[in-house]
């Protein structure tokens, strides 16, 4: 049976473009801004829109201790020209599974730049390399192509379709489900 690590002090994750940080009380209004806009908010399956004042801020003060307890782990996505907050990429953990869902938006301005491949792609290295975990799994609304070309540069298989599987804003959605194992990685 594999042994995982304990997790510790949340560390950030750099890459060629970008810095991944822990999110701080001060990302709020930009997490509020670039999250709260319909079509980003549209594609996930929990942000809200319209996004509510104090939101943002009463998220960001769950992260922490997600962390410390093995939950989830959350990163600011910026850059390093300028070093604004311009998404988030994170992993749900499921440890004893040795798993994680991993899943991210990007404000709209910033699609069509690599961003969301470029960070997912750290943090799943993180995952496979850091955490231990054996598995990284996600999944995106069929309507939304750009990200499943996120996920399949990244290497991840499809592994099916779970037909009116969520229920987003009044509309049963279809997914679409893909995962990479440590050994495909």
């Amino acid at each position: 049976m594999e042994t995982l690590p304990t997790i510790a002090r949340q560390p950030s994750l750099e890459t060629v473009r970008l810095l991944l940080r822990p999110l701080t009380p001060a990302d709020a209004p930009a997490v509020q801004r670039l999250a709260g806009d319909r079509e980003v908010a549209s594609t996930t399956l929990n942000i809200p829109h319209p996004y509510p004042d104090g939101a943002a801020e009463l998220w960001i003060g769950t992260l922490p201790q997600a962390y410390d307890s093995g939950e989830a782990v959350v990163f600011g996505i910026t850059l390093h020209d300028g070093g604004e907050l311009v998404g988030t990429c994170g992993l749900r953990l499921e440890l004893p599974h040795a798993r994680a869902e991993i899943g991210y938006w990007v404000g709209r301005e910033y699609w069509g730049r690599g961003v969301a491949t470029e960070a997912a792609r750290a943090v799943i290295g993180y995952a496979f390399t850091r955490l231990g975990v054996r598995r990284v799994y996600a999944h995106f609304y069929t309507r939304n192509p750009a990200s499943g070309a996120v996920m399949r540069k990244l290497g991840m298989t499809h592994e099916g379709k779970l037909r009116a599987h969520v229920l987003k804003w009044g509309v049963f959605e279809d997914i679409e489900l893909y995962g990479v194992l440590r050994e495909e990685w």
